[in-house]
C-alpha cells in the first residue's frame, strides 16, 4: 500500500492518507476483504504520529470504505447492504392477459412463472446497469460506458438495486471493483456482474512534478467524491510550490479555468470547462471498458441462439 505524504501544503495529513486509500480501493490496488496495515505499523512506515493514522482509519470506517472484522485488523469493506423491497409492475394488462391464456391452455401459475423467468434470462441484456453509490461517479461511468459500448446505459445506487432487484433482470450489471460484492448478488446467474477498474493517475501526477515554475493546478469534476480524492492524491506532488483549485461542475453549468496552468477534467467536465490546458482524466480504465464491450458482444450472439432453442411445449 503505497502512500506519499507532504507536510508542505494545507491539506491535513489525515485527509491525504484517507483519500489516497480511497483511491487505492477505487483503482483496484486494494481489494474487498484485504487487510490494511495496523495503525502503528503504518505510522512507523510513514513516520507520523499513530493518532493521525487512527483518525484517517476511523473516517474511512464511517464512510464505509473500511470495516473491522472480529479479531482482525481493518479490511477493505464492501458496499453497505440495504433492505430488499419489491415494486409493482407497469405492464399489468399484459400480465393479466398472459395469466388468463396460460390457464386456458392448462398451465399452472408456477409453470408460467418458471418459464417466463427462463425466457427472460435467456435473452441477451437490453441495457447496461451501472451500480455506484456516488451520484457524480455514476454519471461519469454512464457516459464513458455509453461512448464505448453503444448500448442503452442506466445507473442506480446499491441501495436502489437492493430495494428494486428487478432492475437487474434484463441488464448487464457493472460496478466498480469495490462495489461488486453487493451488486453481483442481484445480477442474473447467467450474466454475472462485470467489475470495472478505475484508472490510475500516474501520468497526471508526473505532469505536475515536471512543472518548472510554481503553477496553479485545477481539477474540474461533476463528482464531489472525485474532487475530494484528487485533493488528497495530488497533495504530495503539489507541495508548497503549486496551488490547487477545485471546480464542481453542476448540471447545465460551465467552469472557467483559463487562469490555471493545468486543468484536469473528468469525461463530463471536459465539454463544460473553458481552458487551453485541459487534461482528460478517464475514470474507467480503457482495458476494463473494452472487456465489457467484448462481454456484451458475446452475450448477444449466445443469447440469441439460446432464446431460439427455448420453445414452450405444447399441451
Amino acid at each position: 500500500m503505497q502512500i506519499s505524504l507532504s507536510r508542505k501544503n494545507d491539506v491535513p495529513l489525515q485527509q491525504q492518507i484517507a483519500e489516497q486509500i480511497v483511491f487505492l480501493i477505487t483503482t483496484g490496488k486494494l481489494r474487498p476483504g484485504q487487510q490494511l496495515p495496523s495503525v502503528r505499523a503504518l505510522a512507523v512506515r510513514l513516520k507520523i504520529h499513530h493518532n493521525t493514522i487512527s483518525k484517517a482509519y476511523r473516517e474511512l470506517v464511517r464512510r464505509g470504505w473500511l470495516t473491522r472484522r472480529h479479531g482482525s485488523r481493518l479490511c477493505v469493506g464492501a458496499a453497505e447492504e440495504a433492505r430488499a423491497h419489491g415494486t409493482d409492475g407497469s405492464l399489468d394488462e399484459l400480465i393479466n392477459e398472459t395469466i388468463r391464456r396460460a390457464r386456458l391452455m392448462g398451465y399452472s401459475l408456477q409453470a408460467l412463472q418458471e418459464r417466463v423467468m427462463e425466457r427472460v434470462f435467456a435473452e441477451p441484456p437490453d441495457h447496461v446497469l451501472v451500480v455506484e453509490d456516488d451520484a457524480g461517479l455514476r454519471e461519469i461511468m454512464r457516459a464513458e460506458v455509453t461512448a464505448k459500448v453503444g448500448r442503452a446505459v442506466k445507473a442506480c445506487s446499491p441501495e436502489q438495486l437492493a430495494k428494486n432487484p428487478e432492475l437487474a433482470v434484463t441488464a448487464q450489471v457493472v460496478a466498480p471493483d469495490y462495489a461488486v460484492r453487493l451488486a453481483k448478488r442481484f445480477a442474473p446467474r447467467d450474466r454475472p456482474c462485470v467489475a470495472l477498474t478505475f484508472s490510475g493517475a500516474d501520468e497526471h501526477i508526473k505532469l505536475i512534478r515536471e512543472l518548472a515554475e510554481p503553477s496553479v493546478i485545477g481539477v474540474a469534476s461533476v463528482s464531489k467524491m472525485l474532487l475530494k480524492t484528487a485533493r488528497g492524491l495530488l497533495a504530495p506532488a503539489l507541495g508548497e510550490r503549486h496551488t490547487l483549485k477545485e471546480f464542481l461542475v453542476t448540471p447545465g453549468g460551465k467552469a472557467d479555468l483559463r487562469g490555471v496552468d493545468l486543468a484536469f477534467c473528468d469525461s463530463l467536465a471536459m465539454a463544460k470547462v473553458r481552458s487551453r490546458n485541459k487534461i482528460h482524466y478517464r475514470l474507467i480504465a480503457l482495458e476494463s471498458v473494452e472487456t465489457l464491450a467484448i462481454t456484451l458482444s458475446a452475450q448477444l450472439d449466445y443469447g440469441g441462439r439460446r432464446a431460439r432453442s427455448n420453445v414452450w411445449p405444447r399441451s
